[in-house]
């Protein structure tokens, strides 16, 4: 058999196919590369476009690409000057460790080996540039991200208050120390990595030998290397200088600040090693000349040994054996420092203090003058509510009541606390074989409606009473609901299509199902097939190419969750853990608060577990559940970061007043911010620097019984009176215990109306007088045998006792404790609102309703027997008999409304006996 070579003609052809399937390849692997690269950028743009913020996209990306360009090519230069110079100097001769490798197999040293021949016929240049390149590649994408510090810094604007110490504006260093750290990072970084990109070059070359038995550096190598090192002494030289400001940032155990060491040992400390950096820099440009490595050695030494003294060693052994036995007079001014500043940077300063006599003079009648606060006394908490929503109200499978919001609203005349959730749709609890791309993306796109209830109304079952209920929304005295469809909100976290072919699911209703269109403005235009193509791309999905319900006017929406499109929009600001529900002119709305954060303030107590020490609530974002619109209003334009951003961006803010005014009545003071700032003032309300040393007066959080153990009380809002205040407001408050104590010493408040929004205040109550906390009220409650044999009895029936939330509640100068109580079968899901504890003073009641424990707290004993008695010595023909017997029948409708929990009913009664009995009073008696 004869075996045919094919000769290069013959080859021809299957080489030219060949190549051109790597060439499509090739382009097509590029392709694909470029539109991964692209189709994030171009997704973004059609996205903030939808929204109506493309120049705050614009602003951002090109933020980024300037910095991410500037850097690269400062790199990259710096990169390949180094590297181009040690191609230029290194000699061509190759290291003994290279030469007794196995790229030279036979050892010969006489014929040229493998790894010469490779070294000499690279093409160095492209090596060095590409390599550069590559390097300052890594180093821009890491720098990228910090685009908006850089753009802060320059558009900032002043604070108008300058630190104590440097008398340099606070701006200084909420916007600048950052951008020369991260100057001075990237300097160091990029003259470490010259010098490994130059050693490899010389080292490839010979230049540099390094194995078990040799080491050597030709002088080039040092040469080259002092120059580096001269300059990364010049820049350290700098960051002590950077070094200086930061002190304003350590934690020496007594303050946050520079303290007494700082700037007595440290502060010198750092102007020598300036100097030392300073001398080690020109000591290292002098070894151009000399050429040895001992001189950078000696330099490297001379600083690290100097850092170690100076920095180190003496303001340990000068913080430990001068300043601590002596402490407090010389930290005192340091400490006041501390006190002034941490108060500015979390608005403490601004927290009125009033002293509250914590007396014990509450009566039915001063109860009757506060019925605003009566009222709205809270009686149903979150979990047990949110169990009974679920229960109740989330009707199918797939709707969620992700959580529950406290807000006030003006409803038949009178101001209200409620409490209210969006019935979301959470596609993913479909039935398994309803998980269709169809059903999630275009079929089950919206939830529907909310709930509402009052805080402390129930019905004869406890049960909630709702004023918003059902698919589709009906009100039973809460605000109307006109387009009841949640596209936006907490639960949604996939895209969905609207305008499609199809129709969209709307709610049950018995057997069948009601369908409907979306007609709003939300969402992107995905109709021709290139957006199509390209959603189908960025989310790896086909079928958004392949579905022929999707048609010519169909709208994708993205980002649908309120605080992934907060974020998506202003990266920079920092959001409160949740948004909350708004209704408001028959439409629904998402309020979220954010916040402007720095970790830069100087000599600030920086936030627990939380990278700030400066923080404003300056912005309130508006985002419509219907539409998707976000909104963003700058609530306080005095706060110098939010200012920057305005400049930075100049269409994003709007001014607050442009907020619509129903929605203007929901805004509230965010529970994030005011537990923050009640934190840091349990420690800073003392501003005496003696008081503040010796933790004299140390404030902490009540506990509460919680879950399996104790727990701190956490802040809870409140419509209640102030003393001396004319009317009812909507609150934020947290009582506050000293420490390792459970007596009460304050309570702090939030108000969250206007025109007094945002005011803070502290009742301080006597030092002198013992005011029982809510801890120690859980106590005389589980010590009332009355009560606990109840609570007992209860749990042997098979049912579950839940304690609600204990809360403190001001009237006038006294205080009232009040904790719900329910009742859940033991295999059950609906906790149901039994009992109501009340307690004041020494005493603690038990009843079903709060108008009757209350009544049994404050309705004198002896009233009711009087009126009766008084009736029966009267003739029934006479006027007295007759004032008498009305009396009675307005007492006994007042029992009646008592009992069933209607206050206002109550009083209306109780009134009217009052005016009846000063009007037997002025009777002449008959004998």
């Amino acid at each position: 058999m004869t075996i045919g070579i094919a000769g290069p003609a013959q080859n021809a052809p299957r080489r030219s196919a060949l190549l051109g399937l790597i060439v499509v390849a090739i382009v097509a692997g590029i392709g694909l590369i470029v539109l991964g690269l692209a189709s994030d950028f171009l997704v973004d743009w059609l996205w903030f476009s939808s929204i109506g913020y493309l120049p705050v996209f614009l602003t951002s990306i090109g933020a980024k690409a300037l910095v991410f360009f500037t850097v690269w090519t400062a790199t990259a230069v710096i990169l390949w000057l180094n590297g181009l110079l040690a191609v230029r100097f290194a000699r061509q001769q190759p290291t003994r460790a290279v030469a007794a490798s196995a790229w030279n197999p036979t050892g010969s040293t006489s014929s040229p080996h493998l790894f010469v021949l490779m070294r000499d016929r690279l093409p160095w240049s492209q090596v060095v540039g590409g390599g550069a390149g590559l390097l300052a590649l890594l180093v821009a994408a890491s720098e990228a991200g910090n685009w908006g510090i850089f753009l802060k810094f320059l558009y900032h604007v002043p604070y108008g208050v300058d630190d104590p110490l440097y008398n340099k504006d606070i701006g200084f260093y909420l916007f600048s120390l950052p951008a020369y750290i991260l100057i001075k990072n990237w300097m160091l970084l990029t003259l470490v990595l010259s010098g490994l990109f130059a050693g490899t070059i010389y080292w490839v070359h010979g230049e540099i030998e390094y194995d078990v038995h040799h080491r050597s550096m030709s002088p080039t190598v040092i040469a080259h290397g002092s120059a580096l090192v001269g300059l990364l002494f010049a820049v350290k030289a700098w960051s002590y200088g950077l070094d200086r400001y930061l002190l304003l940032y350590g934690d020496n155990g007594v303050v946050v600040g520079a303290s007494y060491t700082d700037v007595h040992v440290g502060l010198p400390g750092l102007w020598l090693m300036i100097g030392l950096s300073i001398i080690a820099a020109f000591a290292a440009w002098a070894n151009l000349w000399v050429r040895t490595y001992r001189l950078p050695g000696a330099a490297f030494i001379l600083v690290g040994i100097g850092s170690f003294v100076l920095s180190g060693a003496i303001p340990v052994l000068f913080r430990q054996f001068f300043v601590k036995p002596t402490e407090l007079q010389l930290e005192k001014p340091y400490i006041e420092r501390n006190i002034a500043l941490t108060r500015q940077a979390y608005n403490l300063d601004q927290i009125a203090a009033k002293p509250f006599a914590a007396e014990q003079k509450l009566t039915f009648k001063t109860l009757e003058a506060n019925k605003a606060t009566i009222e709205n006394i809270r009686l149903w908490d979150w979990l047990p509510l949110s169990d009974t929503y679920a229960q109740l109200q989330e009707i199918r499978t797939y709707y969620k009541f992700h959580d529950l919001d406290v807000d006030r609203y003006w409803l038949d005349g009178s101001y209200q606390s409620v409490m209210l959730s969006a019935r979301e749709l959470r596609p993913s609890l479909l039935p398994p074989n309803a998980q269709t791309w169809v059903n999630r993306h275009l079929l089950f796109t919206h939830g529907n409606g909310a709930v509402m209830s009052p805080v402390t109304r129930k019905s004869i079952e406890g049960l909630p009473v709702f004023y918003l209920r059902d698919i589709p929304p009906v009100a039973d005295g809460g605000p109307k609901i006109d387009e009841p469809r949640i596209y936006f909100g907490e639960e949604s976290d996939d895209y969905v299509i609207v305008k499609g072919s199809t129709p969209e699911f709307d709610y049950p209703k018995g057997k069948d199902n009601v369908y409907a269109a979306y007609d709003g403005a939300g969402g992107v235009p995905i109709g021709a097939m290139v957006w199509r193509t390209l959603f189908a791309y960025y989310f790896n999905d086909p079928n958004l190419l392949l579905s022929s319900y999707i048609t010519i006017d169909s709208r994708i929406m993205i980002r649908r969750n309120i605080q992934e499109r907060v974020r998506a929009i202003a990266p920079f600001l920092r959001l409160d853990h949740e948004p909350y529900l708004v209704i408001s002119n028959g439409r629904m709305f998402w309020m979220q608060d954010a916040y402007t954060t720095s970790p830069y303030f100087p000599s600030a107590q920086p936030a627990q577990d939380l990278d700030l020490n400066y923080i404003r609530n300056s912005v309130k974002v508006i985002v419509d559940a219907y539409n998707g619109t976000v909104d963003f209003y700058l609530i306080d334009p005095g706060d110098p970061i939010a200012t920057t951003y305005q400049r930075i961006f100049p269409t994003l803010f709007k001014p607050f007043t442009a907020m619509p005014p129903d929605l203007q009545k929901h805004i509230r003071y965010p529970e994030d911010l005011f537990l923050i700032q009640a934190r840091l003032y349990q420690t800073y309300h003392m501003e005496t620097a003696d008081v503040f040393y010796n933790r004299e007066d140390l404030w902490q959080f009540p506990r509460q019984p919680g879950g399996d153990g104790i727990s701190p009380m956490i802040p809870y809002y409140i419509i209640m009176r102030l003393p001396g205040e004319p009317q009812a407001e909507f609150f934020l408050m947290l009582p506050m215990v000293p420490s390792r104590r459970d007596n009460m010493i304050a309570w702090l408040a939030a108000r969250c109306d206007a025109p007094d929004y945002g005011k803070l205040i502290v009742y301080e109550f006597p030092k002198d007088k013992l005011v029982y906390g809510p801890f120690q009220i859980e106590a005389r409650i589980n010590q009332n045998t009355e009560i606990s044999q109840q609570l007992t009895l209860w749990d042997q029936m098979g049912s579950r006792v839940i304690r609600g939330n204990l809360l403190v509640i001001p009237i006038e100068n006294s205080i009232l404790y009040v904790s719900p109580l329910y009742l859940r079968a033991q295999q059950g899901h609906l906790p149901e609102l039994k009992r109501v504890i009340a307690a004041y003073g020494e005493h603690v009641v038990m009843k079903e309703t709060l108008a009757e424990a209350l009544a049994a707290l404050f309705v004198e004993p002896g009233a009711a027997p009087a009126v009766s008695s008084t009736t029966e010595e009267m003739p029934l023909t006479s006027p007295a008999a007759s004032l008498a017997q009305e009396t009675l029948d307005r007492y006994n409708q007042a029992i009646e409304r008592l009992k069933a929990g209607d206050w206002k009913g109550f009083g209306k009664q109780f009134d009217a006996m009052r005016e009846l009995l000063e009007k037997m009073s002025r009777e002449p008696t008959r004998r």
